[in-house]
């Protein structure tokens, strides 16, 4: 048991047993790569839509789910699945082809969740009206890069539009109870402290199923690593960022399921910051933070209640 609500521990209570992430690939692309935006991705993208460990797109979903189970098989105890898709953007494109992607994993008895990696900007309202019916069938959350609430910085990333427009998007999925995850990234060029308290204060306020919390980092093959090889913006230190995810940790709604609290780089493509690659050392000097706090642990009431609070 945490002090927060671990991923692990919320789906050990929702599901009543061990439930672990498979990461496929849908086949998708994004439009901030094939060019109806730009052809560069975020900046910190690399050629792998962010997803380095998920499944090969040359097979089927279904032979991608079996290898994955296979895979993990031996790390996981594992009596829940999830269908994770994981890089791109994955409700990008004809409708007729995103419901051909999640049908053939809806009717699985050994999946019993689905989470879609997406953008605000791929959402229009048949695809939301298609993911609600998904969500009657399926535990459903959407994965949205929001990274920051600064204009300035998604200028800057490439994200490729305005937090005004993810916003109103994140209550049109409110409105249609959609449970959606935030991804926000600590350490982006030229934030501070006051960037950092500003994002947790937006995702505080519109109290999402879930977050991620990573900090910045660079890989090799990436516009990112071209840019801090010319400019040496700051990364973020060790202990300003267990600083941060502290204090994010610590103004959490309290329903909201904490999926991570560092990063997990591409050992082979990270150039910096190379504290990063000791995950465990960060997820453990985190935890000591925490307790050193005397930040309550979560009892399994607590996670009932969040459980409770997010059936869908």
């Amino acid at each position: 048991m945490r002090r927060f609500l671990s991923f692990n521990d919320f789906f050990r209570e929702y599901f009543n047993g061990k439930t672990v992430k498979l990461s496929l690939d849908g086949g998708f692309t994004c439009p901030n790569r094939d060019g109806l935006i730009s052809n560069r991705g975020c900046i910190f993208c690399t050629d792998k839509g962010s997803g380095e460990f998920a499944g090969d797109r040359k097979n089927s979903l279904n032979e991608q789910i079996d290898s994955q189970k296979s895979l993990l098989k031996n790390k996981w105890n594992a009596e829940n699945y999830i269908a994770y898709f994981q890089n791109f953007t994955n409700t990008y494109g004809d409708l007729s082809y995103i419901k051909s992607i999640y049908n053939e994993v809806i009717n699985r008895k050994d999946i019993k969740g689905i989470s879609i990696a997406t953008r605000c900007d791929c959402l229009d309202k048949e695809t939301i009206k298609y993911l609600k019916e998904i969500s009657n069938k399926k535990f459903l959350w959407l994965e949205l890069g929001m990274q920051t609430t600064n204009e300035n910085t998604i200028k800057l990333i490439n994200r490729g539009y305005s937090h005004e427009v993810f916003d109103q998007k994140i209550e049109e999925l409110k409105d249609n109870n959609i449970l959606f995850l935030l991804h926000v990234i600590f350490g982006l060029p030229y934030e501070d402290e006051n960037d950092f308290k500003n994002t947790i204060d937006y995702v505080k306020r519109v109290y999402p199923f879930g977050v991620k919390f990573h900090n910045l980092y660079i890989c090799k093959n990436t516009d990112i690593y071209i840019m801090y090889k010319k400019e040496k913006f700051k990364l973020i230190p060790l202990d300003e960022y267990i600083k941060t995810v502290i204090y994010a940790i610590e103004n959490m709604p309290r329903n909201t399921v904490i999926h991570r609290i560092t990063g997990d780089p591409d050992k082979k493509s990270l150039y910096e910051p190379k504290w990063c690659l000791d995950k465990l050392s960060v997820i453990s000097k985190i935890d000591k933070t925490l307790k050193d706090r005397n930040v309550p642990v979560k009892t399994k009431e607590d996670i009932k209640i969040a459980a409770d609070y997010w059936k869908q």
